[in-house]
């Protein structure tokens, strides 16, 4: 099995009926998933860098792993089953005993939207790089629609 991953960064966010289709890739490649409306808007908001008045779900997670001296050190998508991704949450902690990694399973929406908070970087395993449809014409002429 290949462990090797790529760095992917958000390409776009759009709305949908059932909503919203997330755009994930790189130079080479975009390829999109599929989240509900609120964390969809959570996704767009960290993207631009946008702060709610109160704190949402994503910043008291962010919150409580600085409170306990982790902090997120990468996101990896390392799965899709059936249009069904999987993603892998890497914290980093230090404490008096020592420095310990921990690696959590997590649903990649909530963790591209740590990602995006934190600052962090977001990869995709190459097996799932592999694995997914090149949506990178269709993303290009979305883009080109908006703008007409």
């Amino acid at each position: 099995m290949d462990h090797s991953v790529r760095q992917i960064s958000i390409k776009g966010v759009m709305p949908t009926s059932n909503g919203c289709a997330v755009f994930l890739g790189n130079d080479e490649k975009t390829f999109v998933i599929y989240v509900d409306q609120g964390i969809g808007t959570a996704i767009q908001r960290a993207a631009n860098g946008e702060q709610a008045e109160r704190p949402l779900t994503h910043d008291l997670m962010v919150t409580m792993l600085d409170g306990l001296g982790a902090e997120v050190e990468r996101i990896v998508i390392n799965d899709v089953e059936e249009s069904t991704f999987y993603a892998r949450l890497i914290l980093s902690m230090e404490n008096e005993l020592g420095h310990k990694i921990i690696e959590l399973d997590a649903r990649p929406s909530d963790s591209i939207v740590l990602a995006l908070t934190t600052q962090k970087p977001l990869y995709v395993s190459q097996d799932v790089w592999e694995r997914v449809d090149d949506m990178t014409e269709i993303l290009a002429q979305i883009l080109k629609q908006n703008q007409d």
